[in-house]
Parts: structure tokens; sequence; C-alpha cells
């Protein structure tokens, strides 16, 4: 399951891989801002309270609509 977090300001956290290492990348309105290795160096770039995960249900894909008919 893909997972990632959303905060203020366009901010957008996912887990990536970067020198064969596994990171957490910062992006900001698509932007890459740091590739963190740990939670507290992203604590370092926005208060980790402010943060929501997006969570994609099975089966939500494409128009909403679709699925209500």
């Amino acid at each position: 399951m893909d997972r990632r977090w959303v905060g203020p300001d366009g901010l957008e956290i996912v887990p990536a891989h970067h020198a064969g290492r596994q990171v957490l990348r910062l992006r900001r309105h698509g932007l890459v801002v740091a590739d963190c290795l740990s939670v507290e160096e992203v604590a370092r770039y926005v208060d980790l309270a402010d943060l929501c995960e997006v969570i994609a249900l099975p089966g939500a894909r494409g128009d909403v609509r679709a699925a209500v008919r």
C-alpha cells in the first residue's frame, strides 16, 4: 500500500529510496525539499502534529460517482 502524509502549504511526505537507503522525501508543491533519514529530521521542517496520513481505500479508484451508481 502506498503511504503519504500531507501538511500545510502544499507539503507532502512520501517514502522513497535515495543512494540505496530508504528516506522520507519532503516535497512542497511537487518540488523536492529534502530526503530525511529519520522522523526527527522531518520534524525540523514541519510540526509533526500538522501532518495527516492519506490512505487509499481499496477499490476507490477513479471517479467516485461511478462507484455510487
